[in-house]
């Protein structure tokens, strides 16, 4: 038998069970898992929020790395590959998950960096460099810089050639987006006027916002004529409400970005993306940040640093010991 995290129905808290992993059908594979990142979309699951919720009940999680035990009809993963999956479920010892929800990771990777490296670094990657078309010398403002995927938003940024100003509450997590590679920190918590702060700043060319309400509606105003402004998650709690007036006189675009959708969108984008990433992983140019790592069977605690913000960097929830995650 196998350990899950279960959410039974709408509003309930992530339960540990047990429960068998049943053989995989044409075209699965069957993943022991070591490592599984919790993302903000695994909270508005449990509230039946999302806008891909599985029925209830399920077996939570969106994303993890593991190493494959065997395979399906069809399937061409061989048993023993190291890999990042993109599928529900992850949270478990074991998982059975579509072949092609598995990308094989760099035999140096640990499997805690590649558990959450898929959504974050790929969210902020495929926005940065489709919809903000950043460029060397552009200014981009990163909300929610300190989080799991903010974090990633100002290490690509700075990557990209650009100037970073990173926005987050509090000092730890500004230190963090510093390390990432901001040039100018802003303590969301000490900042009465944000949209004067980044005026002040020089004004911005790309908004990369991962809270909404009212630090987006701030940053919008500071955005320079032909800004781009892209929408990554509401972790504010509300969409900002964008005076579009503004968006026609100063010719800024407004972007809506869902990782996942690329899929079927333009998988070959996706692909793209996660190839250029891997290969920056490999130059050793980005380094991704396990906030808090803990054991899988404290999911509610790390659900709750989730819900609470108060995570710096990735929350991961590992299944093996803390001395096998490579």
């Amino acid at each position: 038998m196998d350990r899950i995290i279960w959410i039974e129905e709408p509003g309930a808290s992530p339960r540990l069970q047990s429960a068998a992993c049943r053989e995989p059908g044409a075209g699965e594979v069957v993943v022991r898992l070591h490592a599984a990142a919790l993302n903000f979309a695994d909270l508005l699951m449990i509230e039946a929020k999302y806008q891909e919720t599985p029925p209830f009940p399920f077996v939570a999680g969106l994303e993890g790395a593991g190493v494959v035990e065997a395979c399906g009809p069809g399937a061409r993963l061989a048993p023993g590959t190291r890999v990042a999956v993109y599928s529900q479920g992850t949270l478990a010892d074991r998982g059975v998950f579509p072949e092609t929800a598995c990308l094989p990771i760099p035999d140096a990777m640990p499997m805690v960096d590649a558990a959450g490296f898929q959504i974050a670094y790929g969210t902020s990657h495929l926005a940065l460099t489709r919809d903000g078309r950043v460029r060397p010398g552009d200014t981009v403002a990163v909300l929610g810089a300190g989080g799991g995927v903010g974090l990633t938003a100002v290490e690509i940024g700075a990557v990209l050639g650009a100037r970073v100003i990173a926005v987050a509450r509090g000092a730890d997590k500004l230190a963090a987006a510093g390390d990432a590679g901001a040039a100018e920190l802003i303590d969301s918590d000490a900042t009465s006027d944000l949209r004067a702060a980044l005026r002040a700043l020089g004004g911005v060319d790309v908004v990369y916002d991962a809270v909404g309400d009212a630090p987006g509606l701030a940053a919008f105003g500071a955005l320079k004529p032909g800004g781009r402004h892209l929408l990554i998650g509401f972790a504010g709690g509300r969409p900002p409400a964008l005076p579009l007036n503004h968006a026609l006189v100063k010719n800024i675009s407004v972007h809506g970005f869902n990782w996942g959708a690329y899929r079927t969108l333009d998988p070959a984008a996706l692909r793209d993306s996660l190839a250029a990433l891997f290969e920056l992983y490999a130059q050793g140019r980005l380094r991704p940040v396990a906030g808090t790592v803990l054991p899988l069977d404290r999911a509610v605690e790390g659900y709750d640093l989730l819900r609470r913000r108060q995570a710096v960097g990735k929350v991961i929830l590992t299944m093996t010991g803390a001395s096998d995650q490579s």
